[in-house]
């Protein structure tokens, strides 16, 4: 279902146009996926506090709220920030990290994604299938669940939410509620990198920032992933320097790479 021509005029887009992807994130990942958005070609900023997440959600291309580290005043930040982006209908594009570990976790997910109607909802398996149904526990930020097991609960969400619902696994899906898209490209060593979930919700916004189709943007963000994520864990020896390398495959990406290793 991917298109790669529309996927190269995207990755160029981004390098050309440099968009500003304005992240309230959690405090683990915020280096990470600042400069994996700069490899990217992106323009990251980390503004969390309460005073100016309305501006500075005013003046970029794209939101991500990822509620990994929630404290009180970084929710309301992020309501404040989704109300915002919303309003000038920016895409903003939700991460509910850990949904299902706690009751407080999965309620402040729901009502944010009430309060902001993001545009795309990207999560581990548990976490997609913890925002469909309470009764359903994670183990922290860890996966107990596979992606095909939870495709019902995503296109259910994505039918009671309208925002493109995104799972990472071993196969990605992505699904607007009736359509759905596959990505196969990654490798099981991107899920001990702590981090690189995160980092595929800040590249999905960066390509939902330079395309008005967030299905498709988010089809490309996680082929993106993909297809980094795969080749620099086959040049990694463990998980430290795969962190570095997938950095680098980020940045070195272009069309010859993408035509020779994206899985159609």
């Amino acid at each position: 279902m991917i298109k790669i021509e529309s996927l190269e005029r995207d990755l160029a887009a981004i390098r050309q146009n440099s968009p500003l992807i304005h992240n309230i994130t959690n405090y683990v990942v915020m280096n990470n996926t600042a400069n994996a958005l700069l490899a990217i070609g992106a323009s990251p900023v980390m503004a969390h506090t309460v005073e100016e997440v309305a501006e500075m959600a005013s003046i970029a291309s794209a939101l991500v709220l990822n509620i990994g580290t929630l404290d009180h005043a970084q929710v309301e930040a992020m309501r404040i920030a989704g109300e915002t982006a919303s309003e000038l209908d920016k895409p903003i594009v939700f991460d509910p990290v850990g949904a299902g570990a706690t009751v407080y976790r999965t309620s402040t997910c729901k009502e944010l994604i009430e309060a902001c109607s993001p545009t795309i909802i990207r999560g581990n398996a548990s976490e997609i299938m913890a925002l469909c149904d309470s009764a359903v526990q994670t183990k922290g930020v860890d996966n107990t669940q596979s992606a095909d097991t939870a495709l019902g609960c995503a296109i259910q969400l994505a039918q009671q939410t309208g925002a493109i619902v995104t799972i990472s696994g071993p196969t990605d899906y992505i699904t607007d509620g009736t359509k759905t898209g596959t990505v196969k490209n990654g490798s099981p060593l991107m899920e001990k990198v702590t981090g690189l979930g995160c980092t595929a919700t800040a590249i999905v916004a960066a390509f939902a920032a330079v395309n008005d189709d967030p299905f498709e943007a988010a089809l490309h963000g996680m082929a993106v992933m993909g297809i980094a994520g795969e080749l620099a864990a086959s040049k990694a020896e463990g998980t430290g320097s795969m962190q570095v390398i997938f950095l680098d495959e980020l940045y070195k990406l272009n069309n010859d790479i993408i035509r020779k290793y994206l899985i159609l």
